[in-house]
């Protein structure tokens, strides 16, 4: 039998293309490329396994990497290894047991952090199929190992976030396990981590749940979770020794860029408008809206940017028996990952789960025909901005109420704007909820 770099070296260019390109984590379904192997080291001999990172090279000449973890047998190269147990099984005993290996100029290290206990000699693995942009094994239904599938240099903030929040104290989190990752001439990157597998009530399913049967104690739980965000903040600005994770002031500069990009993005939305009486209450008011960005960007102090969560919504949390635990740090994954580790206001994070609150309000009959109560959202928006200011450093927010109001809407009106453009390429059934959280921007008055 062919060694694992021998059947790479003879596999059809245009069979492992097809096979990349028919992934769900592969995110270039767009455009044509050409798949390349970039890196392949093998891991073990028995199973065989490597871990192999191919470039998606486009007609344009940029590229994307992305990370297999391959096997052989009699047929030929297993090209998603993580998937067969026995192969799971073995890369899981390499994490567990701190391995690193060399190929070449490239070395991957497995690094295991001793803050769970110990795994078994035969750990049991089972993959998750959830996922759209990674890959994740269970292991003895207690450790969460995520493989990331688009890789680029450096660490990956989820890593990053996960081991700060963790040594400052920080416990609404999943334990940081370890993890494993590429050294090498060309590319340095986390290629993986592992955590502890949190059981409990994905958010937002628990609100769909609660708003047919208790809605009101449901409002008491948001409120809880706003201080959980709060918390979270304050411990990511608490430290302003580490260049990585110090507040910063924000600059002129800032809000004028913040104002620029919305409105190129309201302007490009508004260009494809479609003649549908969904959209019909905001059509012809691109300009309202642009020119309400404008007032609402006149803040004075701006307050500070911090390292923040880059992706929150409702499911991105768990209700587990100890509370609300806050999961996946690696921000938005269109977004760069120098993007994605950038300093930001931590209203834009407060904002994502306010416009979550609005799609369950939606949602919850669109998905289970129940309609909730008109006041649940106002009453779950201020309980949860009550619990998140009682929580968190009120130094890194605007000077005053009405500047942290002005502030968090301009948040929101990017965000809705953004839902109004992907729900009507995606789901024109949902167009209305973006539509209602613009309407409701505009007509709110300014503090």
């Amino acid at each position: 039998m062919p060694s694992i770099i021998e059947a790479l070296d003879a596999v059809d260019p245009e069979g492992l293309e097809r096979w990349v390109v028919a992934q769900r984590w592969f995110g270039a379904k767009a455009r044509e490329v050409n798949i390349e192997v970039r890196h392949a080291i093998p891991l073990t001999d028995d199973p065989d396994l490597a871990v192999v990172i191919v470039a998606a090279r486009t007609h344009a000449g940029t590229h994307e990497l992305y990370q297999l973890l391959v096997g052989i047998d009699e047929h030929g190269l297993v090209l998603d290894a993580l998937g067969e147990p026995e192969r799971a099984r073995r890369f899981v005993e390499m994490l567990r047991d701190g391995t690193q290996v060399e190929s070449g100029p490239d070395r991957v290290s497995f690094r295991w952090t001793g803050e769970l206990a110990p795994l078994g000699d035969r750990p049991e693995v089972r993959s998750l199929r959830a996922e759209q942009s990674n890959s994740s094994v269970v292991i003895d239904e207690r450790v969460s190992l995520k493989m990331y599938r688009h890789i680029e240099a450096g660490d990956n903030p989820e890593l990053e976030l996960l081991r700060f929040l963790s040594e400052h104290g920080y416990t609404s989190i999943p334990t940081l396990a370890g993890w494993y990752e590429l050294e090498g001439d060309l590319l340095d990157a986390t290629l993986g981590v592992a955590m502890s597998y949190v059981h409990g009530k994905d958010g937002w399913d628990l609100v769909l749940d609660q708003l047919a049967t208790d809605p009101e104690d449901l409002v008491v739980r948001l409120g809880e979770l706003g201080g959980v965000i709060g918390r979270m903040h304050a411990t990511l600005a608490s430290d302003a020794m580490d260049p990585d994770f110090a507040p910063e002031d924000p600059g002129d500069e800032a809000l004028s860029l913040l104002t620029a990009t919305i409105d190129e993005e309201i302007e490009r939305v508004f260009l494809d408008l479609p003649d549908h009486p969904s959209v019909a209450p905001i059509a012809g008011r691109g300009q309202d809206i642009r020119d309400r960005l404008r007032l609402m960007v006149q803040i004075g102090n701006g307050g500070r940017l911090i390292r923040h969560h880059g992706d929150l919504h409702l499911g991105q949390t768990i209700m587990s028996r100890e509370g609300w635990i806050v999961l996946d740090f690696e921000g938005e994954p269109a977004r760069p990952l120098i993007e994605r580790r950038r300093k930001q206001s931590p209203l834009r994070d407060v904002a994502g789960m306010l416009r979550s609150f609005a799609y369950a309000a939606s949602a919850s009959e669109l998905l289970r025909g129940n309609r909730a109560p008109d006041s649940w959202e106002p009453e779950a928006r201020e309980a949860f901005l009550e619990g998140y200011r009682e929580a968190t450093d009120m130094s890194l927010m605007p000077s005053g109420q009405g500047a942290m109001e002005r502030l968090l809407g301009v948040f929101e009106l990017e965000k809705a704007v953004y839902e109004l453009r992907y729900e009507i390429q995606n789901r024109p059934d949902w167009v209305g909820i973006p539509v209602a959280g613009i309407l409701r921007l505009l007509d709110e008055p300014l503090s």
